[in-house]
């Protein structure tokens, strides 16, 4: 299995897949552009537009672009918040699911599979991640908590930008949160060291029975010279149905090792 393969796959696996169903959805009617209000003031309203649900279920385009190379899949997910993400993609040839303890997958094109834990995702991502941080990706909440103790606020064009008193050694991050909708706009982590860079872009919302979500998610990765770019087109989404989420590995498949 290549390596753009197995980034693939992990990637899916973990957390860039989105919404199919059968209930309405409409893009998030945008307010004026609000720049008057405190740190405190729009942490309170970024926190009022968490979505709350039981059960997603969905379906989303994905692009993924690695150089020269580009690959589209349609991507299904089911997901229970804060305890599993279930996806399945090219026609049930590919099967993944993460859970707070771990991450696996199967690919029947290859019969191999992974069952691991977050180690590897972290070392693509350059800092540690764990099941809250792939759902607060795919929510478009903060990858860290983001409070007002520890963050400065600016005004950065349209927006309010955040970032910590105090930057680690290991890397910078910023947020940036509209000043419209007040939905996580841009976050973003660099790691000069390492010349790794991280962006993930929130381009549109939309509302789903008074619950917002992503509607277009594009995810930029950088490594030295070396960019990969996942673009998600976010469909109509389904909540709280009764949800199924089958996941064994078939015998037989030859176990993938991650270095």
């Amino acid at each position: 299995m290549s390596k753009s393969s197995v980034y693939f796959s992990i990637v899916v696996s973990m957390c860039f897949m989105v919404f199919v169903g059968c209930k309405s959805t409409k893009s998030l009617v945008e307010g004026e552009n609000n720049l008057s209000l405190s740190a405190k003031e729009v942490l309170k309203e970024n926190k009022k537009r968490v979505a709350d649900f039981n059960t997603l279920q969905s379906k989303v385009r994905l692009v993924y672009k690695e150089g020269q190379s580009s690959q589209t899949h349609t991507i299904t997910l089911r997901m229970k918040k804060d305890e599993i993400i279930w996806i399945t993609a090219a026609f049930n040839v590919i099967r993944a699911q993460v859970t707070p303890e771990k991450v696996s997958f199967y690919n029947k094109l290859d019969n191999t599979y992974f069952d691991g834990d977050f180690a590897y995702i972290s070392k693509i991502l350059g800092t540690q991640v764990d099941f809250k941080m792939v759902q607060n990706i795919l929510m478009g909440e903060s990858l860290f908590e983001l409070n007002r103790t520890d963050f400065d606020m600016s005004i950065n064009d349209d927006s309010y930008l955040f970032q910590p008193k105090d930057q680690t050694a290991l890397f910078e991050l910023f947020y940036i949160i509209s000043g419209r909708n007040f939905k996580m706009k841009s976050q973003q982590l660099a790691q000069s060291a390492t010349n790794r860079f991280l962006e993930i872009d929130y381009l549109s919302y939309q509302q789903v029975e008074k619950e917002v979500f992503p509607e277009n998610l594009r995810v930029i990765s950088l490594e030295k010279d070396q960019q990969t770019t996942i673009e998600l087109e976010y469909k109509s989404i389904s909540l709280n149905e009764d949800l199924r989420f089958p996941f064994k590995i078939p015998s037989g498949f030859e176990e993938i090792e991650l270095e």
